[in-house]
């Protein structure tokens, strides 16, 4: 089965044809998604979201909702699923935001399976242009997608969370042993004796 037939597959907006040039042309400010806010395996990263200043109110066409899945169009492609924390952000051009409307598949094993290394090499394929090359919203709709029972992308579904939760957890356990590790070699430096 195709994207395209389990999905509706849309662009994000062209950013410079709504940004407000002066403060006084501001009507709207939003919360905008960037490349810098995803981690190259599906996650957000802890990087502040910037500020859009519009020159209109936007259609509600170009922020995320809960279930869509955010796809990165050029490479390295990479697939997000918006929990509910990340609803209402601004989606620019750089991403295809992905609704799926078949009851036969879940979103978030849609997004993972899209994260899935033989996807992304079918996809750089695919990329069109010569200095930053792309994947547009029609190729997406043409990748076949593995069908399988539902309970087993709930499985897959729950292990990929469990190993989300491992990463951040291991990111913030190193965080910390960083700190640790500063702060010691800081005290023995600073110390009166050899």
């Amino acid at each position: 089965m195709q994207l395209g037939e389990i999905a509706e597959i849309k662009t994000g907006l062209v950013l410079t044809r709504k940004k407000a040039k002066l403060e006084s042309e501001t009507k709207a400010t939003y919360q905008l998604i960037s490349l810098h806010n995803i981690h190259e395996d599906g996650m957000f990263n802890n990087k502040p979201f910037e500020d859009f200043r519009s020159n209109s109110v936007l259609d509600r066409k170009y922020f995320t909702e809960k279930g869509d899945i955010l796809f990165r169009l050029t490479y390295p492609h990479t697939a997000v699923y918006i929990k509910e924390e990340y609803e209402g952000l601004l989606v620019p051009s750089s991403f295809g935001i992905i609704k799926i409307f078949s009851n036969l598949f879940h979103p978030q094993y849609i997004a993972w399976f899209l994260n899935r290394n033989y996807v992304k090499y079918l996809l750089k394929r695919e990329q069109r242009g010569s200095v930053i090359t792309s994947t547009n919203k029609n190729i997406l709709k043409q990748l076949e997608i593995k069908g399988i029972s539902l309970e087993k992308q709930r499985k897959i579904v729950q292990l990929l969370q469990l190993h989300q939760k491992e990463k951040q957890l291991y990111e913030k356990l190193m965080q910390e042993k960083n700190r640790m590790f500063n702060h010691i070699t800081k005290i023995i430096i600073e110390s009166q004796g050899d």
